[in-house]
């Protein structure tokens, strides 16, 4: 099931390169802002309380930029396509799930840069115990948040449903979200070979989209038949149609595909 997510993925990532491009490029606009607003601020204001607004509005824009890729690359996904009006109006119902996330975020943050150096600090077995506790944690919500915008542009714009499920997904399929999470951190490290126009953020919401589209037909077989064993899914039965739609290519079909 991976090896047909990557290969499909790979497939619509060629096929919508220019739109993938040009989704990347407004996120490089957007993501600039948290990093050059507290650098100029701090030239006229001596604020840290100014730089961590500033910093925490920079990742509010950035996070509500991403979840309205995530519901518009989700087109492509369902073997459609999606034009740049459609992005605009994507903005209107992924804005709360952004402003959600930022909050995760920035949550993050100050669980990495103060929580948990306080924990270490303390140089006794509670600390170390808490610290323990706080990075296996952080290290879960990290595997299970990582679908949280794909799942919330899939599955319904329920905030707390969506939290819930990514949660769901991830304890139900821990190898599937480990995967997925080391493999998107390396297309993210590749990303910068290209500046981070492609793959890039876009690119990587659509492989999370890609696999968590095909992985709820899991769930939809399991509704179906209720009295089978879980880890028996016949995986290559359910992907029949997927790959009928998707089909197979060579390199020259991709280089120089109106000669096939």
């Amino acid at each position: 099931m991976i090896g047909f997510v990557l290969r499909k993925t790979l497939y619509d990532l060629w096929d919508n390169m220019f739109k993938i491009v040009v989704l990347n490029l407004g996120f490089i606009t957007v993501v600039s802002i948290p990093i050059f607003l507290p650098v100029l601020a701090a030239k006229y204001f001596d604020s840290t309380a100014m730089g961590m607004a500033l910093s925490a509005f920079g990742i509010f824009i950035c996070s509500v930029y991403l979840a309205s890729v995530a519901v518009t690359v989700k087109s492509i996904s369902n073997y459609s396509s999606f034009s740049f009006g459609d992005f605009l109006r994507n903005f209107k119902t992924a804005w709360p799930a952004g402003l959600v996330m930022s909050f995760f975020v920035f949550l993050l943050f100050m669980v990495v840069t103060v929580i948990l150096p306080f924990y270490l600090g303390m140089e006794s077995p509670v600390g170390i115990v808490f610290a323990a506790i706080i990075f296996w944690v952080t290290i879960f919500a990290m595997l299970s948040f990582q679908f949280y915008f794909t799942v919330y542009a899939r599955l319904g714009s329920n905030i707390k449903k969506s939290f819930r499920k990514c949660m769901i997904i991830s304890v139900d399929n821990s190898g599937f979200a480990f995967f997925f999470f080391i493999h998107n951190l390396i297309v993210l490290i590749l990303s910068v070979l290209f500046v981070f126009l492609f793959p890039g953020p876009a690119g990587i919401l659509l492989y999370l989209d890609e696999a968590l589209r095909l992985r709820l037909l899991k769930y939809d077989w399991l509704e179906a038949n209720p009295d089978v064993t879980r880890r028996k899914i016949p995986w290559d039965a359910l992907l029949i149609e997927e790959r009928d739609k998707t089909g197979t290519r060579s390199l020259r079909n991709f280089i120089f595909p109106w000669k096939d």
